[in-house]
């Protein structure tokens, strides 16, 4: 009778063989949640044309918000979404989550009408905001800290890769169907999800701090209001009684929430962290970097199609480039942080990140392989940037706050998004129009491109001609911002580090 050697292939598993399995299925798993509310977000862009002419009969407003219902309340309520998974616990919160997002596009899907399609992107971005936060606080809690700096750089690219795959996935599903696809195939991945986090993701510790429920609601206040001005600011103008209105309200509400915080026995978010230069520096790097990518994937949907005649899978095939970098080299990041320092990481990411914009810029009339290039340039800087400033916003805060921690992130991505999204739709809308003001008879000019081709019909390469233009002026500005913030934020971190240094 012969023994199995010990070295052979079905030798069992070593507990740390075991450990480490597990925590790669917990890992794919946040990741796969991850993507799924990240690309979401961008998907939904390439689905407004159809939705402009399905049986809903959306207003031009109203169409806005159809695309930023999702991202306000996502954005809104994803810090206190964070520390309820602190309170009550972070996988029962996170699977609670994806079922209110699996309900949300159901109701999105079947929607009559477009207050019903409203409220159905209210309650998806809902489940949105409990799920992001949540997710890396499971995956933190789950990873032993020497991997977790890894583990960490992965679901970082994810929430950078989540954007393509968004354009990507959404392409195909409004290229085989009808708008209502987009919706429907999303509800079976969530709940899929939520099944697999039951199975892999183990149950973390609870603190047993209250709620500050007063907190929660005025930052949720000045949120919503902060990004109602951001979205009305394109179509009601900037100095408009709305908007103008929206902002005074945001910045008192903020205020009202400082001054809660800072007398709270125990704070959602103390604001007394924001003492701390690195975090301050980490958050605004990670809005910058959420500012220029998704302002470009909004203005990349249109540009492909009207300016290169794309049809919408194509469109979405059009911006995997930017997402190879992200791929290949998050892993490697941390180790290059270790190795250079934090600073010089970021200051090549803002300014690689601000050059592939610039150059986005000046290839729009080039071939399409030249201006792919220039995406892999601007996905070589995001993937310097995200697991770098991911990590530093994580290490600010202690361990048991790893889900306001979370929800700080993404509160940052979305705002980020969101103000992408309307400075660079503003700026493509102002030289759009200027540039067609001497070209039409009519008593108004066209905003959008669907308008002027439709009243200047024999006049079509005159309006591509000046939507493109418009759209390299508009990159070459988000270029100059992301570059111009990008210097602040390294010369924060350079300040601190000298004072620190400095001698008592």
């Amino acid at each position: 009778m012969t023994t199995a050697s010990p070295s052979s292939a079905s030798a069992p598993k070593t507990d740390t063989e075991k450990i480490a399995s597990g925590q790669n299925l917990v890992l794919a798993c946040i990741c796969a949640c991850t993507i799924l509310v990240v690309g979401f977000v961008a998907s939904i862009n390439l689905a407004v044309p159809k939705l402009a002419a399905c049986s809903l009969h959306p207003s031009s407003s109203q169409l806005l918000w159809i695309v930023d219902a999702y991202v306000v309340f996502f954005a809104c309520l994803v810090i206190p979404a964070g520390a309820l998974g602190d309170r009550f616990g972070r996988k029962g919160v996170l699977m609670s989550g994806l079922l209110v997002f699996a309900v949300g596009s159901v109701v999105s899907a079947l929607a009559g009408d477009v207050p019903v399609m409203l409220v159905g992107r209210a309650v998806t971005g809902v489940g949105a905001a409990a799920v992001l936060p949540n997710a890396l606080a499971v995956l933190i809690h789950a990873t032993e800290p020497a991997r977790r700096p890894h583990a960490i750089a992965i679901w970082a690219a994810m929430s950078g890769v989540g954007g393509v795959v968004g354009n990507v996935g959404g392409g195909a599903l409004l290229t085989a169907g009808s708008w209502r696809w987009l919706f429907a195939a999303v509800t079976p991945i969530a709940a899929g999800c939520a099944a697999w986090v039951a199975t892999v993701a183990p149950r973390s510790e609870r603190h047993e701090r209250p709620l500050d429920l007063v907190a929660g609601g005025l930052l949720t206040l000045a949120t919503l209001a902060l990004l109602l001005g951001i979205v009305e600011g394109p179509d009601h103008g900037w100095g408009s009684a709305l908007v103008i209105g929206a902002f005074v309200a945001a910045a008192v509400l903020f205020a009202a929430w400082m001054l809660n915080g800072l007398r709270a026995t125990h704070p959602l978010l103390d604001p007394r962290l924001f003492r701390i230069p690195a975090l301050r520096a980490a958050c605004l790097g990670m809005l910058i970097a959420f500012f220029g990518m998704f302002g470009f994937f909004y203005l990349n949907a249109s540009l492909m199609q009207y300016g290169r005649g794309f049809g919408v899978l194509q469109t979405g095939l059009a911006v995997i480039p930017l997402t190879v970098p992200l791929l290949i080299g998050s892993r490697l990041v941390p180790r290059l942080v270790t190795r250079v320092g934090e600073r010089a990481v970021l200051a090549a990411a803002f300014a690689v990140v601000a050059l592939g914009l610039f150059g986005l810029a000046t290839a729009i009339d080039e071939s399409y392989p030249i201006y792919a290039v220039w995406m892999v340039v601007v996905g070589c800087g995001m993937t310097l940037a995200l697991p770098t400033l991911t990590i530093a916003i994580s290490a600010a805060l202690p361990r048991h706050q790893a889900g306001v921690a979370g929800g700080l992130q993404s509160t940052t991505r979305e705002f980020g998004s969101a103000l992408g999204v309307a400075v660079i739709g503003t700026l493509l809308t102002a030289r759009f129009v200027h540039r067609l003001a001497g070209q039409t008879r009519g008593a108004h000019t066209p905003h959008t491109v669907a308008q002027a081709l439709a009243s200047m019909p024999l006049r079509h390469d005159t309006v591509i001609e000046a939507y493109t233009a418009a759209a390299g002026t508009a990159l070459k500005i988000v270029a100059i911002v992301v570059l111009a913030a990008g210097a602040l934020i390294i010369a924060e971190l350079t300040w601190a580090s000298r004072a620190a240094a400095a001698p008592v």
